[in-house]
């Protein structure tokens, strides 16, 4: 959709322009039962820019944003305030209060107002739709392969090194504490993973991402990798985490000492899996 968006733009000598909502608009309506972000605002314009988007609306989505009239929608956000010229849509794209715009709606404006439109023909994968619902779906059941088949890349959350409690170096095993923008990540277990942190170093180790139910019980989720072969200091600085492989679903221990052991074999488990499949 991006590399369509791109190409048009180039034809008509204008700006590719991509219009986001802040927050998700089922997260104003439905926050209970909002599906999981698979990225935070930072993490989805990095991504944009890096597929070559130039600009991005960020409009933030709350009531009288959601009140607006699909012909208001049109005429003060797309025309007015970012002067479109041509359009790209999903194929199931709606707008407006009560979601009554849709695309012949907009087939009727662009007759009316002078500009280009296009749907985004559905995009399959194996099969499958290429959607958010598919991803998030891959993402909970550990199949991160047909994540990644989906996505284009390996899933990943990125986020600044902050300070934690310091458990994993008093047990051999010192992590980077990652911060989550969100505390309902599409995941959870114990996975391969690759990092890249704000200086352009690639690294490899396995993180946990979960609840830590053997030494937490704040129900808080924590995102935690330990980096093999590496002792420097990360405090502070931006990391990404490409979820590589899933190796186990999290579990409580009855103490450190059985966390310890069953750490060993993650680690080992992922350092195969990485020699095999990444550093081959």
């Amino acid at each position: 959709m991006l590399a369509r968006l791109k190409e048009q733009a180039s034809a008509l000598g204008l700006r590719a322009c991509v219009l986001t909502f802040e927050p998700h608009p089922l997260e104003l309506f439905a926050p209970r039962t909002a599906p999981t972000r698979l990225t935070s605002l930072r993490e989805k314009l990095e991504l944009l820019a890096a597929h070559g988007v130039e600009c991005v609306q960020v409009s933030r989505f709350n009531r009288a944003y959601a009140n607006r009239s699909p012909q208001d929608f049109i005429e003060q956000v797309l025309l007015q305030g970012l002067g479109m010229r041509w359009l790209l849509i999903g194929d199931d794209f709606r707008f407006g209060a009560r979601r009554a715009g849709d695309f012949a709606l907009l087939q009727e404006a662009s007759a009316k107002h002078g500009f280009g439109l296009e749907a985004m023909r559905t995009v399959a994968q194996d099969g499958v739709r290429v959607s958010s619902s598919a991803v998030r779906s891959a993402l909970a059941a550990g199949r991160l392969a047909e994540a990644e088949a989906l996505l284009g890349r390996p899933y990943s959350i990125s986020g600044r090194v902050v300070q934690g409690d310091k458990l994993g170096r008093t047990i051999g095993y010192p992590t980077a504490n990652v911060q989550l923008r969100h505390n309902r990540p599409p995941l959870y277990g114990i996975f391969a993973v690759r990092t890249l942190d704000g200086k352009g170093n690639t690294r490899y180790g396995a993180a946990s991402l979960g609840l830590r139910p053997t030494v937490d019980d704040s129900g808080r989720a924590r995102l935690e990798v330990h980096l093999f072969d590496f002792a420097g200091d990360l405090y502070g600085q931006h990391l990404r985490i490409d979820f590589l492989h899933k190796i186990r679903d999290e579990e409580k221990f009855a103490d450190l000492e059985s966390l310890k052991k069953r750490i060993a074999r993650d680690c080992d488990e992922a350092r195969d899996f990485l020699a095999a499949s990444v550093r081959a």
